[in-house]
């Protein structure tokens, strides 16, 4: 028997594994992230010019719970937004009933949305609606477990900024308070065609949106120190745009004139695109909340919105269409209506 010196072994069993490193399967690419053995002037695929980047980001957006907040929707929403894994999460308000002026009521609501959009893989951030702003004591909730009504971030050069569309005087906040909160006990025994002839109804605030001077100005102070961002999206619960004294959002969309940005809002519960200024301005309709397909196209979806170097990229997702591995809607959702108008409610769709 001939035996080798130990280092001269070890020396011998390096060569042969760096020559099979070589010749092996999965080194024909240079690129480290993609690699193969197949070899050929043809090759079984179009190309390897993969839709990836460090710049690339997927973000989520889910619409209105409230009116009547439908069970088990949003607990389903979350466990699908959680298998489509964005990185993260964000609202155009109404998260909870509000229309009380019990703290302890109102805590109790909050807790039972933050419980369960804690159970996102991803962070989920926070838009006021009018049913979590309207009124001194929901505003005072607000403050104290969120902080602010209005902010800004930005992630991977591109700017969030959330508005507050309730951003009105303590005075007429409590008459939209009071007008509204009849205006809902009309809707729960009337039903929605007398919700239509009450006061709140006619109030310009209930269509639109309000922002203040002062909160105009710090998105506009924003807009200007962050001049070389990819991208700006604004979310915001009411239109802001479509009231006829709108000067200080309009001083806003002037800000952003000279930028790409895409507009995101709800409160209405069904769909809208609109083009505006040459940007999208779209309405989302519901996650969970009542549904009025008499309003246009009324429906549980989520938005998944997509970043990259070529722009953006927007696609709606209906819940029912939104499958585990098993072929099943998450949390056996397979009997629950996600569209009034396709389906009786209860019935699966």
């Amino acid at each position: 028997m001939i035996r080798l010196p130990i280092c001269r072994s070890w020396g011998l069993v390096a060569v042969i594994f760096s020559l099979s490193a070589c010749a092996g399967p999965g080194n024909s690419s240079t690129d480290s992230e993609f690699r193969h053995s197949v070899s050929g002037e043809v090759l079984p695929w179009t190309n390897e010019n993969f839709d990836a980047g460090k710049e690339k980001f997927t973000f989520a957006v889910f619409s209105d719970l409230t009116g009547g907040e439908r069970e088990r929707i949003f607990q389903i929403a979350v466990a699908q937004l959680s298998l489509l894994r964005p990185e993260f999460i964000i609202n155009v308000g109404d998260l909870i009933e509000g229309g009380t002026e019990d703290v302890g009521e109102i805590d109790g609501q909050w807790d039972s949305f933050d419980q369960r959009a804690g159970v996102a893989k991803a962070p989920v951030f926070y838009v006021g609606g009018n049913h979590d702003l309207t009124g001194t004591v929901l505003r005072k909730v607000w403050a104290r477990r969120y902080g602010r009504t209005y902010y800004h971030f930005v992630y991977k050069d591109v700017l969030f900024l959330v508005l507050d569309t309730e951003d009105n005087t303590p005075k007429r906040m409590q008459e939209i308070y009071e007008a509204r909160n009849h205006a809902i006990e009309v809707s729960k025994t009337e039903g929605w065609e007398a919700f239509a002839q009450t006061e709140y109804a006619t109030m310009p605030e209930n269509a639109a949106g309000n922002i203040s001077a002062e909160q105009s100005q710090y998105f506009q102070d924003v807009i200007a120190a962050n001049p070389e961002v990819r991208w700006t999206f604004l979310f915001m619960h009411k239109a802001a745009w479509k009231r006829e004294d709108a000067q200080y959002f309009a001083a806003i969309e002037r800000a952003l004139s000279e930028r790409p940005y895409t507009v995101f809002n709800g409160h209405v519960h069904a769909y809208e695109y609109e083009l505006r200024h040459g940007r999208d301005y779209i309405r989302l309709a519901t996650t969970g909340g009542i549904q009025l397909p008499d309003l246009g196209r009324s429906m549980d979806h989520v938005t998944l919105v997509t970043v990259s170097e070529s722009g953006t990229d927007i696609v709606n997702l209906l819940m029912n269409g939104i499958l585990d591995k098993t072929g099943h809607i998450p949390l056996d959702g397979d009997d629950v209506c996600f569209e009034s108008a396709a389906c009786a409610c209860g019935e699966a769709q």
